[in-house]
C-alpha cells in the first residue's frame, strides 16, 4: 500500500483523490497555487505545499516544484488526476527517475498513445476498429496525398499527430482544398505541440462519442467496465456524459470492450484508461486513449459500483485488479451534467464569489464539488465547479432524476450552465437517445 500520495492537482478531481486515499489509509498531501490555497482538499489535507502563483505555468504545470514538495514530505506516490500534467510522459518519467511512484501508465506507454499513429497501429495489431485513413505520417509527397485521399473518401479529415482536445484538426470536403490543409495543419501542429506530423482518417460526418473505460495492473491482467456516451458536447469538450451508451447491444458491449481490454495486455498498459471511439451505423471507429482518469469516470462508477480512483491507488502500489471480467455487471444507468461557472448563453467564464450555494439529494443523486459557500471561483483555470450525477433503473429514471437535481441547486453570486442543462434534460431528442456530436452545436446555432 501507498503511504503518502502528492495530489497534483486542483478542484473536483484533487478531492476526490484525497477522498479515495482517506478510505485507503493513505495519508495526502496537496500541492496547490497562491490562489488556491482555500481550496477544500487544501483544508482537509495531511499537509499542504504551495507551489508557486496563480498562473498554472508557475504552479501545477511547475514540475520541480512539484517533485520537490514529495521530497520534502516524504511522499512514495504522486497522482496527477486529469488535465495539467496528466497525460505528460516526460512528467511520469521525472517522478519515477526521481524514485516516486506515478499513479498512471509507464512513461513509454503514454508517449506511445500520445501519439495518434503509433496508438492507431497497436489498435489494429490488437484487433480494435479504426478509422479507415493514411495509415501513417502523410509526407512530402503531394500525389501521394492526394491518392490517399481519394481512395479514402471525401470528406476527410488532417490531424496532428500529437494533438488533441479538439485541436489540430482539419476537415477537407474537396481535393481542391487538400493540400492547402495539410500544410496549415502541419505548421499549427508544430507551434502548438512541437510535432508537426500528420495523418489524415475519413470524416465521419454524424457519428456519436462512445467511449469505453478500462482498467489494467502490473500483473497483465485487464478489464472493461462498459461503456459511455460523451456525445453532447460543445466544440470539443464534452457537457453531458452518461453511461452505458443507449443503444448498444450486451453483445456488442462484451466484444468491442475485450478488444480494449486485450489491446492493454499487449502494450503492458498499467492504472485507468480510455479508449475513445466515433460511433456510426453500428460501427465503432477508435480514435484516441487517454491515459488517466477522466471527467466522467462518476457515470461508469455508478453502473458498476466500482471505485476506478481507488482501483488507480491499488494498481500503483502493486496490487492486482480488485475485479474480474465476470465481476462487472452493468446495473441501471447514470448521467452526469457538467456544471461550469459561465455565461450560459455566452459560455464567457463567470468568477466570482458564490454567496449562497444548496446542493440536491434524494435517492441515486451524487454531487462532486470542490466549492463551498463563500467559495471565491478564481479567474485563471477551467470553469468546471463540479458534477451533478444521477443513477436510476432505467434511463427514463436517470433522466427524471437529472431534471429534479437541477432544478434544485442552487448556485448564487455567479453564473453557471445550469438552465442549459435543464433544457438539454428536456429536449425530446436527447430523451429519445443516440443523439450525434453536433446535436448541441446545432441546437445553440454556433
Amino acid at each position: 500500500m501507498l503511504e503518502k500520495v502528492v495530489i497534483a492537482n486542483r478542484g473536483e478531481i484533487a478531492l476526490r483523490i484525497l477522498r479515495a486515499c482517506r478510505e485507503l489509509g493513505i495519508a495526502t498531501v496537496a500541492v496547490h497555487s497562491e490562489a488556491d490555497r482555500d481550496l477544500k482538499h487544501v483544508r482537509l489535507a495531511d499537509e499542504s505545499v504551495c507551489i508557486g502563483p496563480a498562473a498554472s505555468t508557475e504552479s501545477y504545470l511547475n514540475v520541480p516544484a512539484i517533485i520537490s514538495a514529495a521530497e520534502v514530505c516524504d511522499a512514495v506516490a504522486i497522482h496527477p488526476g486529469y488535465g495539467f500534467l496528466s497525460e505528460n510522459a516526460d512528467f511520469a518519467e521525472r517522478v519515477e527517475s526521481s524514485g516516486f511512484t506515478f499513479i498512471g501508465p509507464r512513461p513509454e506507454t503514454i508517449r506511445l498513445m500520445g501519439d495518434k499513429i503509433t496508438a492507431i497501429e497497436a489498435m489494429k495489431k490488437a484487433g480494435v476498429p479504426t478509422v479507415p485513413g493514411s495509415d501513417g505520417p502523410l509526407d512530402d509527397d503531394k500525389e501521394r496525398s492526394i491518392r490517399l485521399a481519394r481512395e479514402i473518401g471525401y470528406p476527410v479529415i488532417v490531424k496532428a499527430a500529437g494533438g488533441g482536445g479538439g485541436r489540430g484538426m482539419r476537415v477537407v470536403h474537396s481535393e481542391a482544398a487538400l493540400l492547402n490543409a495539410i500544410s496549415l495543419t502541419r505548421a499549427e501542429a508544430g507551434a502548438a505541440f512541437g510535432n508537426d506530423t500528420v495523418y489524415m482518417e475519413k470524416f465521419l460526418e454524424n457519428p456519436r462519442h462512445v467511449e469505453f473505460q478500462i482498467l489494467a495492473d502490473e500483473h497483465g491482467n485487464a478489464i472493461h467496465l462498459a461503456e459511455r456516451d460523451c456525445s453532447m458536447q460543445r466544440r470539443h469538450q464534452k457537457v453531458v456524459e452518461e453511461a452505458p451508451a443507449p443503444g448498444i447491444s450486451p453483445e456488442l458491449r462484451a466484444k468491442i470492450g475485450e478488444r480494449c481490454a486485450e489491446a492493454c495486455r499487449q502494450i503492458g498498459y498499467r492504472g485507468a484508461g480510455t479508449f475513445e471511439f466515433l460511433y456510426e451505423n453500428g460501427e465503432f471507429y477508435f480514435i484516441e486513449m487517454n491515459t488517466r482518469v477522466q471527467v466522467e469516470h462518476p457515470v461508469t462508477e455508478m453502473i458498476t459500483g466500482v471505485d476506478i480512483v481507488k482501483e488507480q491507488l491499488l494498481i500503483a502500489g502493486g496490487a492486482p485488479l480488485s475485479y474480474t471480467q465476470d465481476d462487472i455487471q452493468v446495473r441501471g444507468h447514470a448521467i452526469e451534467c457538467r456544471i461550469n461557472a459561465e455565461d450560459p448563453e455566452t459560455f464567457m467564464p463567470s468568477p466570482g464569489d458564490i454567496t449562497a450555494l444548496h446542493v440536491p439529494g434524494g435517492p441515486g443523486v451524487r454531487v462532486d464539488t470542490h466549492v463551498y459557500d463563500g467559495y471565491r471561483v478564481p479567474p485563471y483555470y477551467d470553469s468546471m465547479i463540479g458534477k451533478l450525477i444521477t443513477h436510476g433503473e432505467n434511463r427514463d429514471v436517470a433522466i427524471a432524476r437529472m431534471r429534479g437535481a437541477l432544478s434544485e441547486m442552487v448556485i448564487s453570486g455567479i453564473k453557471t450552465n445550469i438552465p442549459l442543462q435543464a433544457e438539454i434534460m428536456a429536449d425530446g431528442n436527447f430523451a429519445a437517445g443516440g443523439v450525434n456530436i453536433h446535436y448541441l452545436e446545432k441546437k445553440l446555432g454556433l
